[in-house]
């Protein structure tokens, strides 16, 4: 059986997408001998920056030669970017016999598309056992499937903010909510809490943990950075500053990820990693879709001198981080977008109001989820230069490229697939 097919076998055993409870995965995994107890991990939840701060991890434990597994949703371009074991992408093959075999321990039963792929994770992860577990937790962590780990090396809280409220009753979508959800149920170990949005949101996630007994490590009170001009950045925490290059990771709130990525490494006397270990690690962090620059391949060619860059942000949050690293780059800058249907597309765009040049919509392709494109063209009315492309390459072509402009493709970590998918 072709991959594929194997994917749309698994998603038709529960008539919902989403379906926010543990009971399923509970009882596939026991079916499968509950192989997600005895392994090490680290749990990330959040709403943006997990990617980013699991790749940090990721390249910093590389360095050292501490092997790890890692499992994150969703995948950009195909499902294998979920399934790393050892630091490499499982392939098609492994991929196929591992789903095969859980599919067939499940027998029928009813369970969610993403609870049978975290089953599965889990059950190829026991052949690992000493590697670490690298886990992001999906939509809301305390119905999560990932949740059902017993106990783990640390948890990480990277920046919360809203996303996803059509999974919340109306009278619960609401900041204090998300962040209940996200971090009510974390197990007790070490919680290590990024730099968020403001103190405001931080004082609500202190509020949230203040009864877990675990050790809390916090941004600005227990670690922190500073940027310099000279091309380095200073991290500092209680075991002492470390003077960094700057990572090949583009935007300064990049570097609030990586400090996270440091300071939970620091925090695990499991691990043991050197400086220069972290010094080699930020300069080969692998990314995704994060303002990434398009640096070769058929769209690229279509902009030829000019930049095109692609980042997966869809919610307000990740809007104005994005809005405030644009704001430091002195060009004109053009937006291409596309987002799905559930999100907050006014809210989203209006971070980049009187910052843009131009603005084109597109539908993102083979996403049934997706709000068309000229549907939120006429939402977005009110913004200056706006136009409406079908297509992603119609888009580029459209636009008046004068020197040193750039393209930015954003709304949707969807669309960020189909863009790699077609360069």
């Amino acid at each position: 059986m072709k991959l594929q097919q194997l994917l749309s076998s698994l998603q038709k055993l529960h008539p919902k997408e989403i379906d926010l409870s543990l009971d399923r995965i509970e009882k596939l995994c026991k079916k499968l001998g509950n192989p997600q107890d005895n392994l090490k991990y680290i749990s990330v939840v959040g709403t943006n920056g997990k990617y980013s701060t699991i790749q940090a991890i990721r390249a910093i434990l590389k360095d050292a030669n501490i092997n790890c597994n890692i499992y994150t949703s969703p995948h950009i371009q195909k499902i294998n970017e979920r399934f790393i074991y050892n630091d490499e992408e499982i392939s098609d093959e492994n991929l196929i016999k591992l789903l095969t075999e859980v599919e067939d321990i499940n027998a029928g039963e009813p369970i969610t598309y993403f609870e049978i792929l975290t089953a599965a994770y889990f059950y190829n992860a026991k052949n690992f056992k000493n590697n670490i577990n690298i886990i992001e937790s999906g939509l809301f962590h305390r119905a999560d499937a990932c949740s059902i780990i017993k106990s783990n090396l640390a948890s990480v809280i990277t920046a919360i903010g809203l996303d996803h409220l059509d999974w919340l009753p109306k009278n619960k979508q609401t900041i204090d909510q998300i962040i209940f959800e996200k971090t009510s149920s974390l197990l007790t170990s070490k919680i290590i809490v990024s730099k968020q949005s403001s103190n405001k949101t931080l004082n609500k996630i202190s509020n949230s943990i203040e009864k877990n007994s675990s050790e809390k490590i916090t941004f600005g009170n227990d670690f922190n950075y500073s940027l310099n001009e000279n091309g380095f950045f200073y991290y500092e925490d209680k075991y002492g500053g470390i003077k960094l290059p700057l990572p090949n990771l583009e935007g300064e709130f990049q570097l609030s990820n990586i400090s996270t990525a440091i300071a939970t490494i620091r925090n695990i006397e499991e691990i043991n990693v050197s400086n220069q270990n972290i010094i080699n690690g930020i300069k080969k962090i692998k990314s995704i879709a994060r303002f990434s620059e398009i640096k070769n391949g058929k769209l690229k060619d279509l902009v030829k001198y000019n930049k095109i860059y692609i980042d997966g942000s869809h919610n307000p949050l990740g809007a104005n981080v994005l809005s405030k690293h644009l704001n430091s780059l002195e060009c004109n800058k053009h937006i291409i977008l596309g987002m799905m249907n559930n999100k907050d597309h006014v809210e989203y765009i209006s971070y980049f109001k009187d910052q843009i040049s131009s603005l084109t919509t597109v539908d993102i392709p083979n996403q049934s989820n997706a709000i068309n494109g000229e549907d939120l063209m006429k939402k977005l009315k009110n913004f200056n230069n706006i136009n409406y492309k079908k297509s992603i390459k119609e888009a580029i072509k459209s636009i008046d490229l004068k020197d040193n402009d750039i393209i930015i493709i954003t709304g949707s970590l969807y669309l960020a697939g189909e863009v790699l998918n077609l360069n």
